[in-house]
C-alpha cells in the first residue's frame, strides 16, 4: 500500500516532521472492507491477508505522525514555477542512470538543499535504488545533514521495496553513529516491513533487538508484531507473545483482539479466536463494529451461520450499525449455506436503511446467484450495476453471467451482459464474444452469431496482447462451418488466421475453409490452406481434398487437379476410383496423355481396378504419339496387377493407323511374355510393316513368332521374299523360304489361331 502525504499551501520554511505511514488499515478476513475505507477499493480475495483496522489509540507512529506533520512546501516564493523543483528532479532521476552527471545537474538545478525538498524526492523518486543513493549523496556531499523525518521516509520506501538490509544497517548502523535516538517506530517499520516480505523469523528478531537495544515496547510492537505472525499461520508463536506480553504488564487493546482474532480464523483455528472474544469482553474491553465484522467473517467461512446470525443481531442490539461489510459478509455466508432467499433479503434490508451495495456485494451476488439459477435477480443486480457505474473486482463473473443465462436460454440477457461490460468499460475479450456466438450457432441463429464475428473482426479483439480469455473451438467452429456452406469463406478465412496468430490449429477449421473454398471455386485459396496445414503437421481430410479436386476440374485446370491429387495420396488418403477417372479424364481430353499416365499408373498402385475402359485409351494415345516405352511400363503394371489388357485391339489400330514401330514393338512385348495373341493381329502387323517397306523388321518379328510356335495364314510370305531378295537380303530371305517349307510340313494338320487374350 502507498503511503500518502498531503501537501499544504506554501509557507516560510521551518522545520517540521514528515509522517510516514507504517502500517496499512488493517481488513477482515473478509471479502469487504474495513469501515472508514472506500467501500469499493479492497479485493475480496486479498482483504483476508491484510488485517484489521488498527485501533487509533495504538495505531503505529507513522500512521499517528502523519496525522501530527503533513508535507511542508518550499519557502514562499513570488512567481511559483509551473514545475516543481523536487517533480524536476524526480523526472531527471526516472530517466537517468544515477551517475556524476546526474548529480552535478541537480546540484545546478538547486542553490540550496533543504529537508523539505530532500523529503518530497524521496517520497516522489520512482525508483528505489534511486531514492537510496540521493539519500546517501545529499549528505555525503554536505549539502544536508539529515533528520529524523528523512532517515524515516528512506526506511519506509526501503522496506516497501523489500530492500530490507539497507533499512536495517540505516537503523542499527547510521542512524546510532549520526547520534539518533532510536525509538519504537523505527522497528515497528522494520518489523512491518519482514512481514510483508514474508521474513517472520526476521521480523521476530527485531523485535527482540529491542529490548538488547534499550528500545521500550509498547503495545504499538506488540500489535505489529502481532500481525505479522499470524498473517503467516503462527498462531501458537502469537499466543505465546500474547502472553509474553501480559507478564511484560502491557495490557491488550481493542485492536490486539481484533488482529489476533483475524489471525486465528484465517489459520482456521475457531475455538481459539472464540476463546480470545471472550476474554475481550472479560477484560472489559467492548467489541466494534471491526470485531463484529471480523467474527461473522470467522463464522461464515466455517459455515455457522447460525452462530453469525446471533452476533449480527447482537450487535443491532447494541446499536453499533452494521456497515457494508457487515450485511455482504452476511450475504455470503447465506448463500455459502445455500440459503439464496436469506440472502436476497438481506440484501433489500440492507438497501431500506440506507446502506448501498458496493463492488465487493455485487462480486459476492452474482456467481452465487448464477450458481442457484436465479437468472432473474442475477439480470436485475447486473442492471443495477450498470445503472450506478460500479464495476466487479472480479471481471469473470461476466463469462460466468454470460454461460448461465445462455444455458437458461435468455440470449437476449447474455447480449445484455456484454454490453453491460462495455458501458462499465470492462475490456471484452474473445472468449466472451465466443460464449455467444456459440449459443447462437447452436440456437441456430446464424445471422447473430456472424454479426459478432463481424465486432471481432472490425475490432481485432482476438489479437488483443492483453487478452486472456480466447475463444474456444465449440464457438469458432460452427460459425466457419456456417459462413463457408454459405459463400462467406473469405470472412472465415479472415476470423481463422487471426485465430492462427494465437497459436489455434484445428484440422475442423482447416478442413472447413477448404471445403468452402473449393465449394465457392477458388480452389487456388483452398490450396493454400492445405499448405499451412502440411507446414504445421496438421492431418487434411479426404472429403476436402476430393472438393478441391473437383474444383479445380471444373475450372479446366486438370494439372492443379492432378498435384491435389498426389498430395491427398502423401497424406495417405486413398482416392475412390470416381476420383481417378475425372482426373484422368480431364488430363486425357486436355492433351496430357502422359499426365494422365501417371495417374493411372498410382491408380494402379493403390488397387484400383475400375476405368479400364478409359486405361486403354491412354494406352492407345501414348502409342500413337510414340511414347511406346512408357504404354509398355504401364501394360507391364497392368499385368503384374493383374489386370486385362486387350492387345489385339491395340496392334489392330496402330496397324491401321501405320503406327507399325509402336505395333511391333507390342507385338515384341507380348511375345517375350507369351502372351496370346490371335494370328490376324499377326497379320495385320505383318501387313502393316510390308507396306510400309519396313522387311527387315517383318523378317524380324515373323522369325520371332515361328519360334513362339505361332501360326500364321499370312499369305503375304512370298512378297516378303521377294522384297527381301530385291533389297539384297538374300540370306534372310532363303531362310525364311526354308522355315516356312519345314513349318508347313510339321503343322500342315494344325488349325486355327492362337489367341491373344491376355487375362492374369
Amino acid at each position: 500500500m502507498g503511503y500518502h502525504i498531503a501537501f499544504s499551501k506554501p509557507f516560510q520554511l521551518k522545520p517540521r516532521v514528515c509522517q510516514i505511514s507504517l502500517t496499512p488499515y488493517l481488513h477482515f478476513c473478509t471479502s469487504i472492507p474495513a469501515p472508514g475505507e472506500d467501500p469499493i477499493s479492497p479485493n475480496p480475495e486479498t482483504t483476508a491477508s491484510q488485517g484489521p483496522k488498527p485501533d487509533p489509540k495504538t495505531e503505529t507512529p507513522n500512521v499517528a505522525q502523519e496525522k501530527q506533520y503533513q508535507r511542508i512546501p518550499r519557502a514562499k516564493q513570488q512567481h511559483r514555477s509551473p514545475e516543481k523543483l523536487e517533480d524536476i528532479i524526480c523526472r531527471m532521476m526516472a530517466n537517468r542512470d544515477w551517475t556524476t552527471r546526474l548529480q552535478n545537474s541537480i546540484r545546478a538545478l538547486v542553490p540550496e538543499f533543504d529537508h523539505s525538498l530532500v523529503y518530497n524526492v524521496l517520497h516522489g523518486a520512482r525508483k528505489p535504488d534511486h531514492a537510496l543513493q540521493f539519500f546517501r549523496w545529499v549528505e555525503r556531499a554536505g549539502l544536508i545533514q539529515h533528520d529524523r523525518e528523512t532517515h524515516m521516509k528512506i526506511i519506509q520506501i526501503l522496506g516497501r521495496y523489500s530492500m530490507l538490509n539497507h533499512a536495517r544497517c540505516i537503523v542499527l548502523e547510521d542512524m546510532p553513529k549520526k547520534g539518533f535516538e532510536l525509538d519504537e517506530d523505527m522497528f515497528v517499520l522494520l518489523i512491518d516491513s519482514y512481514g510483508k516480505a514474508g521474513l517472520v523469523q526476521e521480523s521476530v528478531k527485531m523485535f527482540s533487538k529491542m529490548k538488547e537495544l534499550g528500545v521500550e515496547r509498547s503495545v504499538k510492537s506488540y500489535n505489529a508484531l502481532f500481525k505479522v505472525i499470524v498473517r503467516k499461520g503462527r498462531y501458537m508463536m502469537a499466543k505465546r507473545f500474547f502472553n509474553k506480553m501480559l507478564d511484560e504488564g502491557i495490557g491488550p487493546t481493542r485492536h490486539t483482539y481484533n488482529v489476533l482474532i483475524w489471525g486465528f480464523f484465517l489459520s482456521m483455528r475457531l475455538r481459539t479466536a472464540v476463546r480470545f472474544y471472550e476474554d475481550m469482553k472479560v477484560r472489559g474491553i467492548s467489541p466494534d463494529v471491526v470485531t463484529y465484522n471480523t467474527m461473522i467473517n470467522g463464522y461464515y467461512r466455517h459455515k455457522r451461520m447460525e452462530e453469525a446470525e446471533k452476533l449480527f443481531a447482537e450487535m443491532k442490539a447494541k446499536d453499533i450499525a452494521p456497515t457494508v461489510i457487515s450485511y455482504t459478509t452476511m450475504i455470503k455466508g447465506y448463500f455459502a449455506v445455500d440459503r439464496i432467499n436469506d440472502g436476497l433479503r438481506l440484501l433489500e434490508e440492507m438497501k431500506s436503511v440506507g446502506i448501498k451495495p458496493n463492488n465487493v456485494t455485487y462480486t459476492t451476488l452474482l456467481p452465487d446467484l448464477c450458481d442457484a439459477g436465479k437468472m432473474t435477480e442475477a439480470k436485475d443486480i447486473l442492471k443495477e450495476m450498470v445503472r450506478r457505474r460500479i464495476a466487479p473486482k472480479d471481471n469473470s463473473i461476466f463469462l460466468k453471467l454470460l454461460n448461465s443465462q445462455c444455458k437458461a436460454g435468455d440470449l437476449k440477457a447474455a447480449v445484455d451482459v456484454l454490453d453491460g461490460m462495455i458501458k462499465l468499460s470492462i475490456p471484452s475479450e474473445a472468449g466472451h464474444y465466443g460464449v455467444l456466438i456459440e449459443n447462437f450457432c447452436k440456437a441456430e441463429e446464424y445471422d447473430q452469431a456472424v454479426k459478432f464475428v463481424d465486432k471481432l473482426i472490425e475490432n481485432d479483439i482476438i489479437l488483443r496482447p492483453q487478452s486472456t480469455l480466447e475463444m474456444e473451438s465449440g464457438a469458432y467452429n460452427p460459425v466457419i462451418q456456417y459462413l463457408c456452406s454459405h459463400g462467406q469463406t473469405g470472412k472465415a478465412e479472415i476470423l481463422f488466421r487471426q485465430l492462427l496468430k494465437k497459436g489455434v490449429e484445428d484440422p475442423l477449421a482447416f478442413n472447413n475453409l477448404i471445403c468452402g473454398h473449393a465449394k465457392e471455386g477458388t480452389p487456388d485459396s483452398a490450396f493454400e490452406i492445405l499448405k499451412i496445414m502440411g507446414r504445421k503437421g496438421i492431418p487434411r481430410d479426404a472429403d476436402a481434398y476430393r472438393l478441391l479436386i473437383e474444383s479445380y476440374l471444373r475450372k479446366g485446370e486438370p494439372a492443379d487437379a492432378k498435384t491435389a491429387l498426389d498430395s491427398m495420396i502423401e497424406d495417405g488418403h486413398l482416392p475412390d476410383s470416381s476420383v481417378f477417372r475425372s482426373v484422368m479424364e480431364s488430363l486425357y481430353e486436355d492433351g496430357r496423355v502422359q499426365t494422365a499416365s501417371r495417374v493411372m499408373k498410382s491408380m494402379v498402385e493403390k488397387g484400383v481396378k475400375e476405368n479400364m475402359d478409359l486405361v486403354a485409351k491412354i494406352l492407345e494415345a501414348l502409342l500413337m504419339r510414340g511414347h511406346e516405352e512408357e504404354a509398355l511400363g504401364r501394360i507391364d503394371l497392368l499385368m503384374s496387377s493383374q489386370c486385362n489388357v486387350n492387345f489385339d485391339s491395340l496392334l489392330s489400330i496402330l496397324s491401321e493407323k501405320g503406327k507399325t514401330i509402336a505395333a511391333l514393338k507390342l507385338l515384341d512385348f507380348g511375345l517375350q511374355r507369351d502372351c496370346d495373341i490371335d494370328f490376324k493381329s499377326y497379320d495385320k502387323v505383318l501387313d502393316a510393316l510390308l507396306a510400309a517397306g519396313k522387311t527387315l523388321n517383318a523378317y524380324s518379328i515373323l522369325c520371332k513368332i515361328m519360334e513362339k510356335g505361332g501360326v500364321t495364314s499370312w499369305r503375304s510370305y512370298e512378297d516378303l521374299i521377294k522384297s527381301l531378295n530385291q533389297e539384297g537380303n538374300t540370306k534372310q530371305a532363303d531362310i525364311l523360304s526354308r522355315m516356312i517349307k519345314g513349318d508347313d510340313k510339321s503343322h500342315e494338320n494344325k488349325k486355327g489361331k492362337k489367341k491373344a487374350s491376355v487375362a492374369a
